[in-house]
């Protein structure tokens, strides 16, 4: 290879390697995950691309994929090859106007949340509970609260979707973004709400599904120009 190539930096978040775009037919997570990894290292000594995590998602990958039981070669790649190193909270500038969007964001899904929860209030009035007197026996309590348990069900999915979906709602989305824009890197991830933040903070972002596809086309390119 020619000369270096200029340096790229990625951080990385958790839905990368969780997701199952990453994977291909038949394959299980811990397969798929050191196929990336494999990626990753070779990106960085082909190519000079650094991957990085905060260490609040590297605790959080830690947690998910032991619960996946994966071997600890994953462990041992995850660390050699992706660089944890914590976000500048302090040093890190953040334009005003970002912070007023959040907080604008936050107090509209506010409202949408108290419609959903007002909405399943009106659903749970349209249930009778004269019928739990005139029923039978248990089988038509059991309905009864079937019927009630649904409402609740619906509750909770809509309003964590009103809430949550789509918005940073959490610190290691926020380490996630920190990062980057302290290391002026793109932002790997399968999070809509992070993804919406990314182009917030203008930072550049990859669909984690696209990331291992991206790093095979740049090594393919280097081999190419390596022949030629």
């Amino acid at each position: 290879m020619s000369g270096d190539p200029p340096r790229q930096r990625f951080v990385l978040d958790t839905s990368l390697f969780i997701t199952e775009e990453i994977r291909r037919d038949d394959e299980g997570i811990e397969t798929a995950v050191i196929r990336l990894l494999d990626l990753v290292a070779t990106a960085r000594l082909e190519l000079n691309i650094s991957c990085y995590v905060p260490p609040s998602i590297h605790d959080e990958l830690a947690t998910m994929l032991r619960e996946r039981d994966v071997d600890d070669e994953v462990f041992s790649r995850l660390d050699t090859w992706v660089v944890r190193k914590s976000p500048d909270r302090y040093g890190v500038t953040i334009p005003a106007n970002i912070v007023y969007e959040f907080i604008d964001e936050m107090s509209d899904r506010v409202d949408r949340g108290l419609r959903v929860s007002e909405q399943a209030i009106r659903e749970v009035e349209q249930l009778d509970p004269d019928e739990l007197a005139h029923g039978s026996g248990d089988g038509d309590r059991e309905e009864y609260m079937t019927d009630a348990d649904r409402v609740v069900s619906d509750l909770r999915d809509k309003y964590r979707r009103a809430l949550r979906q789509g918005v940073l709602d959490s610190r290691e989305d926020f380490d996630l973004l920190i990062l980057a824009r302290e290391l002026d890197a793109g932002v790997v991830t399968e999070d809509r709400g992070i993804i919406s933040w990314a182009d917030e903070f203008g930072l550049r972002y990859v669909r984690g599904g696209r990331f291992p596809t991206l790093l095979e086309e740049y090594l393919r390119a280097v081999s190419v120009d390596d022949e030629g």
